[in-house]
């Protein structure tokens, strides 16, 4: 493995990495800024993450969600949890101002209510079988598991806002395997009988 290059603010197209398979990637950070992104998000999806829905209620009462797969536990005493939303979606402003949220940790067979939530579709909750949590907020039926969250606190993370859960109440569902997400694919968990 070579010495990585001076990647200083005197060169800052320097950013040679060898990589397995003698391969060398070139970052270059102040240009193709699109095509850099691009490419952090698809090594990001290297990263397989679980499937959640987050929802709540808007200021009017109704509720309200979106897909997300940012979602990470932080503390165990306090119970804590983060997760964080892109500043320009729609939604932020509800997500901002709300008192309690729920985490609704996706079962393997809720694809279509992941893809429900990651839509425009405003309706996303007419056809959907939920039951009211803590403080009115949508617990959707049949998922893996739910955190009831108060919010704790948000911060400012680049092009997204994270924010920070205090959880009150959670609950495992019948579910055992969850939806999984991985390279731009929805997975499913399988057990390896050779162990």
């Amino acid at each position: 493995m070579r010495a990585p290059l001076d990647s200083s603010p005197d060169n800052p197209e320097a950013a040679a990495i060898d990589l397995p398979g003698g391969n060398t990637r070139h970052a270059q950070a102040t240009r193709d800024r699109d095509l850099v992104c691009r490419d952090f998000r698809d090594a990001l999806g290297s990263f397989a993450t679980g499937v959640t829905v987050l929802t709540t209620l808007a200021t009017d009462g109704k509720p309200i969600g979106l897909t997300i797969s940012s979602f990470n536990a932080v503390s165990l005493d306090p119970p804590l949890i983060l997760w964080s939303l892109a500043c320009d979606s729609p939604r932020l402003a509800a997500f901002r101002h709300a008192g309690h949220y729920a985490v609704n940790v996706l079962a393997a067979n809720q694809e279509a209510i992941s893809n429900c939530f990651a839509s425009r579709d405003e309706d996303r909750f007419d056809a959907l079988v939920f039951t009211p949590g803590l403080a009115g907020v949508p617990l959707i039926e049949g998922c893996s598991a739910w955190f009831e969250c108060s919010h704790e606190a948000h911060y400012p993370g680049g092009d997204h806002l994270i924010f920070l859960g205090r959880v009150q109440r959670f609950a495992r569902g019948q579910a055992a395997d969850p939806l999984i997400f991985h390279a731009g694919r929805y997975r499913r968990l399988h057990s390896n009988s050779e162990c």
